[in-house]
């Protein structure tokens, strides 16, 4: 009888002891988020001023390309997925030690990962040719604004195929940043800029077309890279950023590569560099600009989709869309006409509206582990008066 009572007494210590392990991991995991949370914040800082910076400038310099006598449509859009290598050293980065309690995720087939990547690869080669010919056709302030409807196109495959929530506030944001580029296929008063452009009405339509099913198909495309995070990676890092920004870029360059040679528009490209406008060494530069903007870009947005979601990453993309209009009236002397102006005005609250909604999210998770760990102590102060 004695040593059944101790043996009951030493299991009932040992549960207590397990009890109050357990307490402590979840209160140092509550009060501990502070560096983590502020972790998350400049890192999606930083996916965001990436986004930003390197979309207004790569947007730019592909319009001066075809503006000082570029005429190559596969080769601007083969720029926007080649500079991929610039990647390829961050490759050998080594992750940093997991901890040894959290649960080892088995990693996907290499055919799952390698089909993702070419799907994806397709996907990017045939948006960047999209986005080259409304680029070619269209001035810069009409072309970046009709990429706002991209946002609209990324709701609906959010709310699909990655459950996203709306709220008032971002079923807000959505329909001001449509209004935003409904206003320029409404207004549609772009005749001086064609001519100045020497683009005929079929060509603007054709460019608006293209850029309008561009916008489509990055929004199908963000809602399928958050998909493959959640379905087959189930994890996130910096390292698997960089693995598919670089993947996915080698698929799209070599899909790419085959049309510049097939189309046989590389016999031209000395030609053309011998006539560019501004010189063969601002041909050389701005290629490469180009390259290395579009593939900073490309980091970003996918770290954006990682660290929030793939409707957010569209939304930064959004918010960066009045940059490159306003460079393009100061460097490229473009229209930027009152009907543009409001465009701009919309696009930046329904960005506001949006992040406003983030803001609430945020309060209401602080607020939910604050319940949380005063539970855990209340729990914690009965175990002890036990």
């Amino acid at each position: 009888m004695g040593d059944s009572s101790a043996v009951e007494q030493s299991l009932v210590q040992g549960e207590e002891v397990k009890r109050e392990e357990i307490i402590s991991q979840n209160e140092s995991q509550l009060k501990g988020p502070t560096l983590v949370h502020y972790k998350w914040w400049i890192q999606m800082i930083i996916y965001s001023i990436l986004v930003l910076s390197t979309q207004a400038i790569g947007t730019l310099l592909g319009r001066i390309y075809f503006e000082k006598g570029g005429n190559s449509k596969w080769l601007a859009t083969l720029v926007q997925t080649i500079a991929f290598p610039i990647l390829i050293p961050f490759l050998f980065i080594k992750p940093k030690k997991t901890n040894k309690n959290i649960e080892i995720i088995k990693k996907p087939s290499f055919i799952i990962v390698s089909s993702l990547y070419t799907i994806l690869g397709l996907f990017i080669a045939g948006n960047c040719m999209l986005y080259t010919i409304g680029l070619q056709y269209l001035s810069v302030t009409t072309y970046s604004l009709i990429c706002a409807s991209q946002l609209g196109f990324n709701a609906i495959f959010s709310y699909f195929l990655n459950k996203q929530k709306f709220t008032p506030y971002i079923v807000n944001s959505l329909v001001i940043l449509t209004m935003s580029s409904s206003l320029l296929v409404l207004h549609n008063d772009d005749s001086s800029e064609r001519t100045n452009n020497k683009t005929s009405r079929q060509k603007y339509i054709f460019g608006f077309l293209s850029t309008l099913a561009a916008s489509a198909g990055y929004a199908l495309m963000l809602s399928i890279t958050q998909l493959a995070l959640q379905k087959i990676f189930k994890k996130e890092s910096f390292r698997l950023i960089i693995e598919m920004s670089t993947y996915q870029s080698i698929s799209a360059t070599m899909v790419l590569l085959i049309g510049l040679f097939a189309s046989g528009e590389w016999e031209k490209l000395v030609k053309e560099m011998n006539e560019y406008e501004l010189g063969k060494i601002s041909y050389v530069l701005n290629l490469i600009g180009t390259s290395i903007c579009w593939q900073f870009y490309t980091v970003g947005s996918v770290g954006l989709i990682f660290k929030v979601s793939s409707l957010f990453s569209n939304v930064i993309s959004i918010l960066g869309l009045p940059v490159a209009p306003v460079l393009a009236v100061i460097f490229l002397h473009d229209k930027l006409s009152g009907i543009k102006v409001m465009s701009m005005v919309l696009a930046i609250w329904g960005f506001v509206s949006y992040m406003y909604q983030h803001y609430l999210d945020d309060l209401k998770d602080k607020a939910e582990k604050r319940g949380k760990l005063v539970e855990l102590s209340e729990v914690n102060n009965l175990i002890e008066r036990s």
